[in-house]
């Protein structure tokens, strides 16, 4: 995530880079200089999910309720503070950044098997430096904040690059976060998350203007910069021989930083004299190892580029980053009006997979918790695979060819053994006893349209025969107790003080506030 050793560089070189602030402050400022408009944080909230988790028992997940309680403090502190909080989630992983995506999620299994190792040796979690987010805490999030009255977007291109242009285009009078790109983007100012002390609303921002005067560049000299020492896009090995050489050079006529730190000023020398022409650009990629894409480069600093920004090192007609991402591909759903439909409940955070169906049959799936060394419990993608095949025929049944035949959606789910080489290609599965249409489900209303769509979605676990004794309970116990039901269904080592567990989790702490959750002690 960001620029390679550019927070490190901020942090230990720069000192001037980062300066602690006052957000009540900054909002007091931003409304004296802009009359009538409210001071708005863009909040980039994927990187902000370890701040809000704090629960000890991090391993078991849960603790929803103190968590939605947390998330509520975290919200009143800043209304209270007159400053409005936009929140973006990730929506998509735009396919020149796949493979970075694919080597996160394969070091992340790593990382989770020594979480096991740990708990099977230690009989007890580790610390909370061995932290990572719970399965499922994007998602929970996403609603959490829609029922807290938030305005939630999810992005249809990189969610970064959506937090940069919100910030820039609303004059919002921040970004809070925690990536080093939002520093090579010309966008607003850009504070941590990980640096706020929440009672007092202070944190650190990181200082565009700052760290280019500390280098020599302009801010439009960035994203080269960025690319040169590594990023999403461009591999950090890509530019690895050509560092090394300015370093080479720059060590010859400068007195000593660390080494780290002379990688990064020796580059930014390099950049400081290298002549504003797309032929610059052409040079450098000549640099690049044999075998990688010799565009890289501009795509590289294209993805900086926001909406009516240029760069001295792109010709003035290349291809924007703002239009080519947004583009209309040949949508796998022909039914342009559900897509569309589709987009907007994906764009307001109330669907995520859905969308990304309908526009090009593919779909990932992060990490979870699961141990891949135990074999009796199949990976969580591989039990809802069936539900999936089914959702997705209703998805694509407008896609059908003449044999009345889906596309296959193409899925990049984590599971132990999934090396990540290619997708998983999924076959759409009709449901029990036909397959309704998206517009159909959607659009239609009335009483007889409402009992389609709970027959529907029970059909998706294929629970439709008891379809009337489900629909007796609450909507929350049908939810859990449908479910539950599928897992023992797909789940042979699924035990019953297992299914006693999650029952209990349903039906006896529904009525306790998150106080008393807080302090609730689980007898062994």
């Amino acid at each position: 995530m960001g620029v390679r050793g550019l927070h490190s560089f901020v942090t230990n070189t720069c000192p001037e880079v980062c300066t602690v602030v006052n957000l009540k402050e900054m909002a007091e400022n931003h409304r004296s200089k802009y009359p009538g408009s409210d001071p708005v944080l863009v909040v980039d909230a994927m990187s902000c999910l370890r701040h809000w988790y704090t629960p000890e028992s991090w391993v078991c997940g849960g603790q929803w309720r103190e968590y939605i309680s947390s998330l509520n403090g975290f919200i009143s502190v800043f209304i209270t503070a007159g400053i409005k909080l936009v929140f973006y989630f990730d929506g998509v992983v735009e396919q020149k950044k796949r493979d970075e995506w694919v080597k996160r999620r394969l070091k992340n299994n790593k990382e989770i098997a020594r979480i096991f190792q740990i708990i099977k040796t230690n009989k007890q979690q580790p610390g909370r430096g061995m932290f990572f987010i719970p399965s499922g805490l994007a998602t929970f999030t996403r609603f959490a904040l829609k029922t807290l009255g938030q305005e939630t977007i999810c992005s249809l291109q990189e969610a970064d690059y959506e937090v940069a242009s919100y910030g820039l285009q609303n004059n919002c009078m921040g970004i809070l976060g925690e990536d080093t790109d939002y520093l090579i983007y010309d966008t607003s100012p850009y504070f941590s998350i990980n640096k706020l002390c929440l009672d007092k609303l202070e944190t650190v921002m990181y200082s565009r203007q700052n760290l280019c005067s500390r280098l020599g560049l302009q801010v439009t000299e960035l994203p080269l910069l960025a690319c040169l020492l590594g990023t999403d896009i461009v591999p950090e090995r890509a530019m690895e021989h050509f560092r090394n050489q300015c370093v080479t050079s720059y060590c010859a006529k400068s007195q000593g930083s660390d080494k780290k730190a002379s990688m990064i000023l020796a580059v930014a020398d390099y950049i400081s004299v290298l002549p504003h022409s797309y032929e610059s650009l052409v040079d450098l990629a000549e640099k690049l190892p044999w075998g990688l894409d010799k565009s890289i480069l501009c795509k590289g600093i294209e993805s900086y580029l926001l909406p009516g920004q240029m760069s001295p090192w792109l010709p003035c007609d290349f291809s924007h980053h703002s239009g080519s991402s947004l583009k209309q591909d040949g949508c796998v759903c022909l039914d342009q009006e559900i897509v569309q439909i589709a987009k907007e409940q994906h764009v307001r955070a109330e669907s995520y997979m859905v969308y990304n169906v309908l526009r090009g049959g593919e779909v990932e799936c992060s990490n979870t918790l699961e141990d891949e060394y135990d074999t009796e419990l199949p990976g969580q993608a591989l039990i809802y695979c069936p539900a999936r095949q089914h959702i997705y025929s209703i998805l694509l049944e407008s896609a059908k060819d003449v044999q009345g035949t889906s596309p296959v959606v193409k899925e990049w789910f984590v599971y132990p053994g999934n090396s990540l080489q290619q997708p998983d290609l999924v076959q759409p599965k009709q449901l029990p006893g036909g397959t309704p249409g998206l517009r159909s489900l959607w659009l239609s209303r009335g009483p007889e349209a409402e009992k389609q769509r709970h027959h529907t979605f029970l059909a998706c676990f294929q629970l439709q025969d008891i379809a009337e004794d489900l629909q007796a309970l609450e909507a929350s116990i049908e939810a859990a107790c449908s479910l539950l039901i599928y897992l023992t269904l797909q789940v042979d080592s699924l035990s019953l003080e297992d299914l006693h567990a999650f029952m209990a989790q349903a039906l006896c702490l529904e009525g306790k506030s998150a106080a008393q959750l807080e302090g609730f002690q689980v007898q062994a």
